[in-house]
């Protein structure tokens, strides 16, 4: 299923190349689109996770410098026998984290700093069980390249946006007025594209990864206490992310783009705990023992 996806999105990127390379650019338009394409689906394969990992400034950490990261996944990976990952931290204090990487053998988990400042060990070791579990279940790769695909689609909408505003019409048929309002509208509309992409992947796989992380770690109130506060802290000091990489992380971040947060890339953190716990909130949990 995951080579079918994989292969869809990419097609899907091509046909998107082909389409405005020919409305560009005609017949030649669609040769140079396909050039570019077949470089950006090379790419998107081998590349997609270090494209990830810098759009976020993502920098390699050692053991020196994040003790705690590698402890925990040495003794995870160990445990479910996986390889061990490259260890990421991202520079900002919002609490978050992704796990990239085509598969198993070349992965990679990337941590906030804010997340290692808010999280106790039985949280953390929540948190990277589930990017493991993204890691076992081999939805790494198709995460990375539809953060790619959907990077891409924007970026050729908002291409041909404004060469067809600015009379950048090289194609055979003359389109008039009508090429503007279309441009337009295909830039308006990019954002959803792309995160319809995003959600075509499925928001089990969240679901799946809780599942993994809190198997693995045999501590599902810790996941979800985890998500809960990182739900929660998140409302303070919210990570921005772009709409083409925002269904990478273990919580969604805030979109920086128009339209972006119409859809969510991400079920809802009620549902996640739901699951994990048998309720919709740690707390109220805690709660009602405590009563």
């Amino acid at each position: 299923m995951q080579v079918f996806k994989t292969t869809l999105l990419l097609t899907i990127l091509t046909l998107a190349f082909l389409l405005v390379g020919d409305w560009l650019g005609g017949q030649t338009g669609m040769i140079i689109a396909l050039v570019f394409a077949a470089a950006l689906n090379f790419g998107s394969y081998f590349y997609s996770d270090k494209i990830a990992l810098r759009t976020y400034q993502a920098q390699a950490v050692s053991r020196e410098e994040a003790p705690r990261v590698y402890r925990i996944l040495e003794n995870l990976t160990g445990r479910e026998n996986l390889p061990m990952p490259k260890v990421y931290v991202i520079p900002t204090d919002s609490p978050n984290a992704f796990a990239t990487g085509r598969n198993p053998q070349h992965a990679s988990v990337a941590v906030t700093a804010g997340i290692l400042n808010l999280l106790n060990d039985e949280e953390l070791t929540g948190v990277l069980g589930h990017e493991l579990g993204h890691v076992r279940n081999r939805d790494i790769l198709i995460s990375s390249i539809a953060a790619t695909v959907a990077g891409a689609i924007m970026m050729i909408a908002r291409f041909a946006g404004w060469a067809a505003m600015f009379g950048g019409f090289g194609g055979e048929r003359d389109r008039g007025d009508g090429g503007v309002f279309g441009a337009l509208a295909l830039m308006i509309l990019a954002p959803i594209a792309a995160l319809m992409i995003q959600m075509a992947i499925s928001r089990s796989r969240e679901y799946a990864a809780d599942e993994s992380g809190a198997k693995w770690t045999g501590n599902p109130v810790a996941l979800a206490r985890a998500l809960e506060k990182l739900e929660n802290y998140a409302q303070v000091r919210p990570m921005v992310a772009t709409p083409s990489t925002a269904h990478l992380f273990i919580i969604q971040p805030r979109a920086r783009q128009m339209f972006a947060n119409l859809f969510s890339t991400h079920p809802p953190i009620p549902k996640r705990i739901q699951r994990l716990i048998g309720r919709p909130s740690v707390e109220y949990q805690s709660t009602e023992l405590g009563g």
